[in-house]
C-alpha cells in the first residue's frame, strides 16, 4: 500500500484512548511509508490523525468539500489539500487517491464512508483492504450485525470477510497488507433468478 484512506469522525469520542490510537494508527503509516488521505478537517480524530502524522514526518492528503470547510475548520498545514463540490466528489477522489481504507472511531458520516466503500468491493469496482480500527471495541456491534446479516442470508460469508478488523494499528496494517479480495461474489443466489 502507497497510500491509505482514513475514515474518522470530526468528533474525537469521550475517551483519551480514541485519540491515542489515531496517533498510533497515524504513526504506524508514516513509519510505513504510506501517505495518509483524509476527510480535511482539523478537529476531532481528522486532527488528531493529521497532526500525529505531520509530526513524524509523513505525506498528509485532505479533500473537502467547499460548504465543510468552515464546519469541519479544513487543516491549513498538509502538504495537500482538494477542494471539491460534494461529499459525493469527496469520497471518489479519496478512494483514487489510494490503495487502502481504514475506518476509526466516527459518526453517520464515518459510516457512510465505510458501507459505500464496502459496496464498491462487494460490487468488484476494486480490490483494496478495508480494516476497522476497533479501539476499545467501539465496532463490536456493528460487526455483530454483519455477522447477523451472514446468519440471516443477506449478506454472503465471502463479502462479510471483505472487511478486517483489529484494535492494534501494526496488527491491522499487517492484515491489510497480506490481504487477496476474493473473486467478485455472486449476492443473489441460484435460486432466486
Amino acid at each position: 500500500m502507497k497510500a491509505v484512506t482514513v475514515f474518522c469522525g470530526a468528533g474525537s469520542g469521550n475517551n483519551a484512548a480514541y485519540a491515542d490510537a489515531a496517533k498510533s494508527m497515524a504513526n504506524e503509516l508514516v513509519s510505513r511509508k504510506i501517505q495518509i488521505v483524509f476527510g480535511g478537517g482539523k478537529i476531532g480524530m481528522m486532527g488528531i490523525t493529521a497532526d500525529a502524522a505531520l509530526s513524524a514526518g509523513g505525506h498528509v492528503i485532505g479533500v473537502i468539500p467547499t460548504f465543510l470547510r468552515t464546519k469541519e475548520v479544513a487543516h491549513d498545514h498538509l502538504q495537500e489539500m482538494h477542494v471539491v463540490k460534494s461529499m459525493h466528489e469527496r469520497k471518489a477522489l479519496m478512494h483514487s487517491l489510494s490503495d487502502g481504507i481504514i475506518a476509526m472511531p466516527g459518526g453517520y458520516g464515518t459510516l457512510d464512508e465505510l458501507f459505500e466503500i464496502l459496496t464498491w468491493a462487494q460490487l468488484g469496482l476494486h480490490t483494496y483492504p478495508i480494516g476497522l480500527l476497533n479501539t476499545r471495541g467501539y465496532f463490536n456491534h456493528l460487526v455483530a450485525m454483519l455477522d447477523n446479516m451472514v446468519s440471516e442470508g443477506f449478506l454472503s460469508a465471502e463479502n462479510r470477510s471483505m472487511l478486517l478488523m483489529d484494535e492494534n494499528p501494526t496488527t491491522l496494517l499487517d492484515k491489510m497488507e497480506k490481504y487477496i479480495a476474493p473473486p467478485v461474489p455472486h449476492w443473489i443466489s441460484k435460486d432466486q433468478v
